[in-house]
C-alpha cells in the first residue's frame, strides 16, 4: 500500500452521517454461464474471479483512511461466505487474487480447494472481527443464488466504513444476473461505478 495525497478536510462527504451507498445493475452472463456447464468449472468461484478482476481495476476501490491518512492498496483479497446447506455449516473465506496464479484454472482449484478444506474443518477460515475489517486490504463478496433480486441494501458496521461490499444473484432465464454494490462516497463517484460495471460485463463476456 502507498500514502496517496487526498483532501479530506474538505471532502463533502467526510462528515455524513453514513457516507455509504449501493448501486444494483444486471449484467449479461450466458457466456460465462455456458462456459462453466461445459468444462465443469463452478460458476460461484468464476463469478467471484470475476467480480474480484472488476473491483481491483478501480484504484478508487482500494482506499482507505488509517490513522487520518489516505491510503491506496495495491490489491484487493475477497471475503467470501460459503456454506454446507445440508450440514448447516456455515464459514467464511479469503481468497487471493487470480493474478497471482499463472491460469484461471489453477486459481478456480484454489478456491474449490480452500472451501471444501474449510467446510471440512480442516482450515478455520477466515474469522476476523467485522470492526477491523475496514483497514485490511480485502473486498466483501456475497452470493445469493435463490434469488432474482432488482436491488439490495446492505448492513453497514460505521458510517464511515469503506470497504466495498459486493452481492450478486439468481441468473434469470434470460442469462441476466444482477450485481450491487456498496461504496463510500468519499472516494467513489459514478464515474468509478460505471468502470466497475464495464470491467464485470467485459470478464463475463471473455469466456467462449
Amino acid at each position: 500500500m502507498r500514502e496517496i495525497e487526498f483532501d479530506l478536510q474538505n471532502n463533502p462527504f467526510i462528515n455524513f452521517h453514513s457516507s455509504r451507498y449501493t448501486m444494483s445493475a444486471r449484467i449479461n452472463v450466458e457466456k460465462m454461464w455456458n462456459w462453466c456447464h461445459e468444462n465443469d468449472k463452478s460458476f460461484f468461484i468464476m463469478s467471484l474471479g470475476s467480480l474480484m478482476n472488476a473491483v481491483n481495476s478501480v484504484d478508487e476501490f482500494k482506499r482507505r483512511i488509517i490513522d487520518g491518512k489516505v491510503i491506496e492498496y495495491d490489491y484487493l483479497d475477497g471475503t467470501t461466505p460459503i456454506m454446507n446447506e445440508k450440514a448447516k455449516i456455515y464459514r467464511e473465506m479469503r481468497v487471493k487474487t487470480p493474478q497471482e496464479f499463472d491460469d484461471i484454472f489453477k486459481w478456480h482449484d484454489y478456491v474449490k480447494k480452500l472451501s471444501q478444506d474449510i467446510l471440512n474443518g480442516k482450515n478455520e477460515g477466515f474469522t476476523l472481527e467485522m470492526e477491523k475489517r475496514d483497514v485490511e486490504n480485502i473486498a466483501n463478496f456475497s452470493c445469493i443464488p435463490w434469488v432474482d433480486f432488482d436491488s439490495i441494501t446492505s448492513a453497514i458496521v460505521t458510517g464511515s466504513q469503506i470497504q466495498p461490499l459486493i452481492t450478486w444473484g439468481k441468473v434469470n432465464d434470460d442469462y441476466e444476473m444482477t450485481v450491487s454494490i456498496t461504496v463510500n462516497h468519499i472516494f467513489v463517484n459514478g464515474r468509478e461505478l460505471g468502470y466497475f460495471y464495464e470491467r464485470a460485463q467485459k470478464e463475463f463476456n471473455s469466456y467462449d
